[in-house]
């Protein structure tokens, strides 16, 4: 696969089904490091790495959705192509799911398989509106929300060289959700498993419950204990939630 927009923590690409991840706001490709691993070998874990972190930090990051979303679709279209007979599915935590569920009905467009599911952790459904003008949020408020939420060494933060290197794509992704806008659509064909903490400042449980109205296939709900950042300590429960919403799914027409 393109190396630079996607990557495997694997040592080698399982020959079952394909799950593609995408991170949260701040958040990079190794984010899905720990569930790539826990994962049967047979599945195919691949992490999407947006622009503007990591070894992209050159690279200017995307400050809305559409363009993010339309450049990786065009990526993965070709990497679907090159693979045509394997089943896939889409993984998004918080930005992730808005990302992970805007790719897969920018992709029903095209003429390829649509995912067997998609899995939207730590998020509500597009339509919810929390009121906060995430994109309007200077250095200081970014930074408080982002030890609200938890998930990241909280002394790495106050590190002036780290908070140098990891704000650029934190106020840009800040942006990416803060002027998010839904704009009305069909339901997805494709199953929708929803993952939420019980304790998430960002989201509650019925919110999170609201994805049922954007799919038309099957509809999974789970609560974990813990708040935005439960996949942290419960990788295991996350993955058996994977294996069972992927062996149990059809592809999507």
């Amino acid at each position: 696969m393109d190396s630079t927009w996607f990557r495997r923590f694997t040592t080698a690409a399982g020959d079952g089904p394909r799950l593609v991840c995408f991170p949260h706001a701040g958040g990079s490709a190794t984010a899905y490091m720990q569930l790539a691993r826990a994962l049967a070998a047979d599945f195919d874990v691949v992490a999407v790495q947006y622009p503007g972190r990591q070894d992209r930090y050159q690279e200017a990051p995307f400050t809305s959705l559409a363009p993010l979303v339309e450049a990786v679709a065009e990526k993965l279209v070709r990497e679907l192509a090159a693979d045509p007979g394997r089943p896939y599915a889409l993984f998004g935590h918080s930005m992730g799911a808005l990302v992970a569920f805007e790719t897969a009905r920018l992709l029903a467009q095209g003429e390829l398989p649509g995912p067997r599911r998609l899995f939207l952790s730590g998020r509500g459904g597009p339509g919810i509106r929390s009121g906060i003008r995430y994109d309007l949020f200077d250095d200081a408020e970014v930074l408080a929300d982002v030890r609200k939420l938890g998930g990241t060494d909280q002394s790495m933060l106050d590190d002036p060289e780290i908070q140098e290197m990891v704000l650029p794509a934190l106020r840009a992704d800040y942006q990416v959700f803060g002027t998010y806008r839904w704009g009305g659509g069909e339901p997805l064909t494709a199953p929708v498993t929803v993952l939420v903490g019980d304790r998430d400042p960002m989201v509650t449980v019925p919110e999170a419950r609201t994805w049922r109205e954007h799919t038309a296939g099957d509809f999974d709900l789970k609560v974990f204990p813990g708040g935005h950042f439960y996949l942290v300590d419960h990788i295991g429960q996350v993955a058996a939630t994977v294996t069972e919403g992927l062996l149990a799914g059809t592809a999507a027409p």
